[in-house]
C-alpha cells in the first residue's frame, strides 16, 4: 500500500472518529482520550484474515506492553480483508479467541465497526446500524480498566446504546450523508 492510499484511510478514519464517534457523542469515552492523543491508529496492509489475525495479535501485545498514558486504545483498520460483513463477524469469533490465547480476558476486548454493519434482527439499511458503521473494516482494540472508568464517569453507559439508536433515527440517512465520516457506501436495496 503506497502512502497516499495509507494516508486517504488514515484521513477517512479520523473523521469518522471526529465527526460521527465524538461529534454525534456515540461513545462519550472516546473525546478524551483523542484529545490526549492516546488513539493509536494503524492501517493494516493485510490481504488475508490469517495475516490480519497475526498483526492483531501483535496489537494486542502491544497495547497490553504500552503505558496507557500513551496510547489508551487502538483502532485496527483493515481496508483489504474482511469486506464483507458476514466474513468481517466470523472473523470476530476469531479475534476473541486470540484474546484468550494471549490470556488477556479481562485486560482487552475487541469491539467492532464495519462499513456494512447489521445487528441482528435488523434490515441492512436501517439506520441504526449506522452506530456501527465506519469507513473501513476496523477492530477496535479496547482496555478493560479504560471502560471501567468510563462507566464510574458515566454510570447509565448501558443506555449508550438506546440513546445512540435515537440519536441516528433523528438524524437519519440523509443527515448521516453530511457528515463526512469517510467514503460514502452505497445503500443496498
Amino acid at each position: 500500500m503506497n502512502s497516499t492510499d495509507q494516508d486517504t484511510i488514515l484521513d477517512a478514519t479520523r473523521r469518522w472518529l471526529e465527526n460521527a464517534v465524538i461529534g454525534l457523542n456515540l461513545c462519550p469515552f472516546a473525546k478524551s482520550v483523542h484529545i490526549k492523543n492516546q488513539v493509536r491508529i494503524i492501517v493494516s496492509d493485510a490481504r488475508d484474515p490469517a495475516t490480519l489475525l497475526e498483526q492483531l495479535m501483535l496489537e494486542l501485545r502491544l497495547l497490553q506492553e504500552t503505558d496507557p498514558q500513551e496510547t489508551d486504545t487502538t483502532l485496527l483498520v483493515h481496508p483489504h480483508t474482511l469486506q464483507r460483513f458476514p466474513d468481517f463477524n466470523d472473523f470476530l469469533e476469531i479475534a476473541d479467541a486470540a484474546v484468550a490465547d494471549m490470556g488477556l480476558e479481562g485486560e482487552i476486548q475487541v469491539a467492532s465497526f464495519h462499513p456494512r454493519f447489521q445487528f441482528a434482527d435488523t434490515t441492512i439499511n436501517d439506520i441504526g446500524n449506522f452506530t456501527n458503521h465506519s469507513p473501513y473494516p476496523t477492530l477496535h482494540l479496547i482496555r478493560e480498566s479504560s471502560i471501567a472508568r468510563a462507566v464510574e464517569a458515566f454510570p447509565e453507559a448501558e443506555a449508550i446504546f438506546e440513546r445512540n439508536i435515537e440519536v441516528l433515527e433523528e438524524l437519519g440517512h440523509a443527515g448521516w450523508a453530511t457528515l463526512d465520516v469517510g467514503p460514502q457506501r452505497k445503500q443496498q436495496p
